[in-house]
């Protein structure tokens, strides 16, 4: 059953750093991603390259992801990264399962990463997405995000529009 518009205090995030959670997050971008829009197995691909560099080399001083959970299920997660720029970390595969969406799960996420990126020393965070995740757009705009670039592409086997998002901490 989907909860629409509220949060919920029985969600838990917690880093991301027990057994299964990198490979559920693999997992479930592929399932949900091909279920939702359609997408091919290049973007469980793209997922798991994210989360095999993330697991093989990642500064806890500088990177970190979190798992959202309720009653002992993980339903959402987030990764924060490095970029290319020393002053810039990429939030990247936010996902929130799409019986917990409207429950306030995805902005929890997104709070945690950008608290982090500001601890860390970050002076920005960006992101790519795609145009057509229309729930994550509005909770990277509420928290501050400006769209700074869009480029149509064809991904995932489909034709999409590319956007960077960019906010200054």
């Amino acid at each position: 059953m989907a909860h629409q518009d509220r949060r919920d205090d029985d969600v838990t995030v917690r880093a991301a750093d027990r057994p299964g959670d990198l490979g559920w997050t693999v997992m479930a971008h592929g399932e949900l991603y091909d279920r939702q829009f359609g997408w091919n197995t290049d973007f469980e691909a793209l997922v798991a390259r994210i989360v095999a560099d993330y697991a093989a080399d990642h500064d806890p001083s500088a990177e970190a992801a979190w798992i959202a959970e309720a009653d002992g299920e993980r339903i959402g997660c987030v990764f924060l990264v490095r970029g290319d720029d020393p002053e810039a970390a990429k939030l990247r595969i936010l996902l929130v399962t799409p019986d917990a969406r409207g429950r306030g799960v995805g902005t929890r996420l997104v709070e945690e990463c950008l608290a982090f990126a500001r601890k860390a020393g970050y002076r920005r965070v960006v992101l790519w997405t795609n145009d057509v995740l229309v729930s994550a757009r509005r909770i990277y705009q509420a928290a501050g995000f400006i769209l700074t670039a869009e480029e149509p592409h064809h991904s995932f086997g489909h034709d999409l529009v590319g956007q960077t998002w960019t906010l200054r901490l």
